[in-house]
């Protein structure tokens, strides 16, 4: 009976996985846009974050439907505006925070609690979305560095940590786009030990000569290199670019 039940389970497990590999196929192809909600959260559950978060409109997030339409023409879509975002309204309650082990049990663990979270959490916007980014906002008073965000391709959510004022918000919204990325199977490109970005993968322009210092940063590698050990954030989308092995990963380039 149990060697049975072994079976079944394994069979539903390989099911879901072939139905998982087949919907990003499709979702990939880029037929259509991809719609984003992004769900504000007071990470910090402060007065003054939660006057932030009641400054927050759609044009807010406005900017990275752009800077996705603009860099995706190289990559002839075929779409106008391949990623929409949506402002959803706040969620009172933070998703599950990753483990800090990272073992396989505990991480499968985690985003399957993360999955039914977002299932839970997920108030209505005009058009239903393809994927969930929820912005836990901090106030930079109080935390001085952000906690590293994650996001899963499984299930095309995320969980950003960003800083609660303005002077940061186009900083905060370099964020959101690489880690929304994430949810469309782009990888890091850049030494978690370091945070230097990875060349030639990591880098805008690789074959630049000289080769320092850059100018933009790839979107995942992170960070514009000045030079073989140091680089520096971007502030701006404006100073990040999706490079070619990006741009493969989530479909733009066959």
């Amino acid at each position: 009976m149990w060697r049975k039940l072994r079976i079944v389970i394994l069979l539903l497990i390989l099911a879901t996985v072939i139905q998982q590999v087949w919907l990003d196929k499709v979702d990939l192809a880029w037929k259509r846009n991809f719609y984003v909600a992004v769900y504000p959260v007071n990470a910090d559950a402060s007065a003054k974050v939660g006057a932030y978060l009641r400054t927050l409109t759609a044009a807010d997030f406005e900017p990275v439907a752009e800077y996705f339409a603009e860099e995706a023409v190289p990559y002839q879509l075929g779409l106008r505006r391949p990623i929409e975002l949506q402002l959803g309204a706040p969620v009172g309650e933070a998703p599950p925070a990753p483990p800090s082990g990272g073992g396989v049990l505990s991480t499968i663990i985690w985003s399957l609690k993360f999955r039914f979270y977002a299932w839970t959490n997920s108030p209505e916007v005009n058009v239903k979305p393809d994927i969930r980014m929820y912005l836990l906002y901090h106030d930079p008073a109080i935390q001085s560095g952000l906690s590293h965000s994650t996001a899963l391709s499984k299930g095309r959510i995320g969980r950003v940590n960003l800083f609660a004022d303005s002077e940061y918000h186009q900083q905060n919204l370099v964020i959101l786009a690489h880690e929304l990325l994430h949810t469309l199977n782009a990888t890091d490109k850049y030494d978690l030990s370091t945070t230097l970005p990875v060349y030639p993968d990591g880098y805008a322009e690789p074959e630049r000569t000289p080769l320092y210092p850059q100018d933009f940063a790839e979107l995942m590698g992170g960070r514009i290199p000045q030079s073989e050990a140091r680089a520096e954030i971007p502030k701006t989308l404006g100073q990040t670019l999706i490079g070619d092995i990006t741009a493969r990963e989530i479909g733009w380039l066959r």
